[in-house]
């Protein structure tokens, strides 16, 4: 009996060789699969990008052809032209109300996330409610009053008008963000860290603030996003000494048309800040964003 058990068990080992080999080449196939669906995907939305980036390369007639030019004789001019026309005030602009916003809001936005989470009072989710709704009201309908405030004051086109209205547009979103962050931490490190004898701001700064740093990354790199983007209030309070690059690059669209290599060159340098800020912090990011995806 046990010599028919070991030649069966013999027989059956094979088989299950085949099998496990089987199922390796089926999941070798479905990978090769996703990654192609994945590559095509991530060209299918950068080729605009590298579209854009190509145009401000070509004359305006090449830029103007149809069908579109795949080969041309590239130039600089077009990028030069939007160097010398005064891009530079709207980068520093965007740039001033975008960080000193973004600073800001982690400014206020940290304490009270830490606050409503780890250390939340009694109506928590009234006040969340509070924050949040403030999202609901439409921008168009703000914008009269804002003006007639904003101009009474005297502070049209002033660029810490876009601060401070920047500031107050992404504190609810970041709180929020914050709030999910936060609710990660064990609340026994806080606990452990005041039996050592440690006070509470020594606690959030050496234990709390290192753990939560790829949420403050992320929710940083959002309210940079969101500001540096930001249109409606920039186009609506501003001229000429706080316009911002939003605003700069509706300034290519004329009675004529559209210019768009120069168009092209412009958007190039509009995007470019964030994109960097985005390549420096995606190892972040991508912790800060995954943080609370997983429990």
């Amino acid at each position: 009996m046990s010599t028919a058990t070991t030649n069966k068990s013999k027989k059956s080992t094979p088989q299950t060789s085949d099998g496990v080999a089987i199922k390796r080449r089926s999941n070798w196939g479905t990978g090769t699969i996703w990654s192609v669906v994945a590559w095509v995907a991530g060209i299918v939305f950068f080729f605009p990008v590298l579209w854009m980036v190509l145009t401000g390369f070509k004359q305006e007639a090449d830029a103007y052809s149809d069908p579109p030019k795949l080969f041309f004789t590239p130039t600089l001019d077009q990028y030069r032209g939007v160097l010398e026309s005064g891009i530079g005030t709207a980068l520093l602009n965007s740039a001033f109300a975008t960080i000193v916003s973004t600073l800001l809001v982690l400014l206020l936005g940290v304490p009270a996330a830490f606050a409503l989470s780890l250390r939340p009072v009694k109506k928590t989710k009234d006040v969340l409610f509070f924050f949040i709704s403030t999202k609901m009201l439409p921008v168009v309908a703000a914008i009269v009053p804002l003006y007639v405030i904003v101009g009474d004051i005297g502070m049209l086109d002033n660029i810490w008008t876009l601060v401070i209205l920047y500031t107050a547009m992404n504190l609810p979103i970041a709180v929020w963000m914050m709030r999910s962050f936060f609710l990660e931490v064990p609340s026994e490190l806080l606990e452990a860290a005041s039996m050592d004898g440690a006070s509470l701001w020594t606690s959030v700064r050496e234990v709390i603030l290192p753990l939560v740093s790829p949420g403050i990354a992320a929710t940083s790199l959002i309210c940079v996003i969101f500001s540096w983007n930001e249109f409606f209030f920039a186009v609506n309070l501003t001229a000429v000494q706080a316009q911002t690059i939003p605003v700069y690059l509706v300034g290519f669209i004329t009675g004529q048309g559209l210019y768009w290599a120069q168009l092209s060159a412009a958007a190039t340098f509009a995007a470019l800040p964030v994109v960097l800020a985005g390549w420096f912090a995606q190892n972040k990011l991508v912790r800060g964003l995954s943080f609370g995806a997983i429990k």
